[in-house]
């Protein structure tokens, strides 16, 4: 686990964060906490499926499966409310998710028995865990985004579990005027950039256009996960720093950036 950045590491700092509406407070806080001055910009819109007829019909029989995996906070959210509006969580059905925020989001709904990874924080690192390896013979429903990775359901499926993998919401570039954002990025207003998907870091670069990219370029870049780091450099962001997983690590890695940089 990461160590809490300093009270003012971040001092007079202002840091772009990305993350879907209603997903950026607890970044920003602690931002403010370590004297930092979070811009929130949303990246990723979350929609509801134009047809949610799998969604009830998955919600209907969720009884005959064995383990639910939640691939994101937002899985969570769509699914369980999907669920709790129809029926009561099954007492026998075990959850399992990717990170932290998901396992929050599962409790606060309720649900206490999960599955979850510590220190790493993606499909990879839940199907290291022991309780996911002997799954022959179960059947297994993952809830997750339009279009998103299949990595988890292919796995599941290689270890003789029969997979349903059910779409609840949809993610959608936001249509918001990114021009005073462009503005204060080429001003030398921000002075980092947080990104937490691959998908969300295109749609930045989509949403300030070829010319307000530059800024962007320059400006150093925090990403947790390597596929994000890997994504920025392939789109010519000159200064990339990956991250320990969560909040806590990206803050942390924001402050210990700016004390290499001030001198002794």
């Amino acid at each position: 686990m990461s160590e809490p950045a300093p009270a003012d590491g971040l001092r007079g700092r202002r840091i772009l964060v990305t993350r879907p509406a209603g997903q950026n407070e607890p970044l920003a806080a602690l931002i403010r906490a370590a004297g930092g001055e979070p811009i929130v910009f949303p990246v990723i819109e979350i929609l509801a499926l134009d047809d949610g007829r799998a969604l009830a019909a998955a919600v209907d029989r969720l009884d005959a499966y064995d383990l639910a995996v939640f691939i994101s906070p937002n899985a969570v959210d769509r699914a369980l409310s999907a669920i709790l509006a129809r029926r009561t969580w099954p007492q026998r059905l075990r959850a399992a998710t990717v990170g932290p925020g998901s396992e929050r989001s599962l409790r606060r709904y309720g649900v206490t028995d999960v599955v979850a990874p510590s220190g790493r924080f993606d499909s990879e690192a839940l199907l290291d865990l022991p309780a996911l390896a002997g799954v022959g013979g179960q059947r297994v429903v993952i809830f997750r985004g339009l279009g998103g990775r299949e990595v988890l359901g292919d796995a599941l499926r290689g270890r003789g579990a029969a997979v349903d993998e059910v779409e609840c919401y949809r993610r959608a570039r936001p249509r918001v005027d990114a021009g005073p954002l462009a503005q204060a990025g080429a001003r030398g207003e921000i002075d980092a950039v947080t990104v937490s998907s691959s998908e969300g870091l295109g749609n930045l670069f989509d949403m300030l256009g070829a010319g307000g990219e530059a800024w962007l370029k320059r400006t150093p870049l925090f990403a947790p996960h390597a596929r994000i780091a890997e994504r920025a450099r392939a789109l010519g962001c000159e200064r990339v720093i990956e991250t320990a997983p969560g909040e806590q690590g990206i803050v942390a890695a924001l402050a210990a950036f700016w004390a290499k940089m001030s001198p002794p």
